[in-house]
């Protein structure tokens, strides 16, 4: 396997007995999702007669250069900044939880020593909590939760200039799905989905300020969802193949937390690979290894 430019930095170079095979390793080799690759196919390869004269794809593969819209990004956030004020009057924050902090100092004067072992057991016992939070059961969307994330979401868009058509309907999970369609979708979407899911965080605050009970509120647009899931999928079962075949783990690129429970639940009944996440958001990263 070599590397060569083609006019484009990062280019590979790779050979394999399928086209298929060829796409595949270049994803793995590049550590990107199908939607991010770009290639040239130089030879689609050929099986020949019973293995005589076989000649295997070669394709000149490299990243997709992501040409986000930095301007509109940034109407995007100053209309949010404005929506925020309007919409969400967030109330006085919780400095409570930073008072308690204080309390166990000074016990420290007396017991400076059994301290550490304190903070600890309390770590801990805040680790396995955020799990539960996510398996609380949603509360029943009400009309008024409906509208007022509706309207968010279009007082936020006009003020980008965009003109997008608003679906909600309750998905089979009990929360808000709302489909958004219209042109320069591509804006909403941003770099790996980063723009939408911080549009879908606002809208849910907006949704569970409206109502007693938790509410989830998922945005959707051109079915971007759906695809990013069977993508990551497609990339984790190719992973889990190169960790098994070269017995070495492999790092992904950093993934939000809902596409880290995707990379695994798609791995989690496979008998010889494992993974786990490494490092802080919005640098977590999954990483597969070798089951011992």
């Amino acid at each position: 396997m070599r590397k060569e430019g083609i006019g484009m930095k990062g280019s590979i170079r790779v050979s394999a007995k399928t086209l298929d095979d060829a796409i595949t390793e270049a994803l793995i080799q590049l550590g990107v999702t199908s939607d991010r690759l770009e290639y040239n196919v130089i030879e689609k390869g050929s099986a020949g007669f019973l293995g005589i004269g076989m000649k295997q794809a070669v394709i000149e593969a490299w990243k997709k250069e992501e040409k986000t819209e930095e301007p509109d990004i940034s109407d995007f956030r100053e209309a949010v900044k404005e929506e925020i004020s309007s919409i969400l009057d967030e109330p006085v924050k919780k400095e409570e939880p930073k008072k308690e902090k204080k309390e166990p100092v000074k016990k420290a004067k007396d017991r400076p020593a059994k301290m550490p072992k304190e903070k600890k057991a309390e770590e801990k016992k805040e680790e396995p909590a955020k799990p539960a939070k996510e398996e609380q059961v949603l509360a029943e969307v009400e009309e008024q939760t409906i509208k007022a994330v509706e309207q968010f979401l279009k007082d936020t868009l006009k003020a980008m200039d965009m003109e997008v058509e608003i679906t909600s309907s309750i998905d089979g999970d009990g929360a808000l799905y709302v489909d958004m369609k219209g042109e320069r979708m591509g804006i909403l979407i941003g770099k790996r989905g980063q723009t939408l899911d911080a549009l879908q965080y606002l809208a849910n605050r907006v949704a569970n300020k409206h109502q007693a009970g938790y509410v989830r509120v998922k945005l959707d647009t051109e079915n971007y969802r759906a695809r990013r899931e069977e993508t990551l999928k497609h990339l984790a079962k190719n992973i889990a193949h190169k960790v098994k075949r070269n017995r070495r783990p492999v790092v992904l690129e950093p993934m939000n937390p809902y596409e880290r429970r995707i990379i695994h639940s798609a791995l989690q009944s496979d008998p010889y690979v494992t993974t786990h996440s490494e490092g802080e958001d919005p640098y977590r990263k999954v990483v597969v290894t070798l089951k011992r």
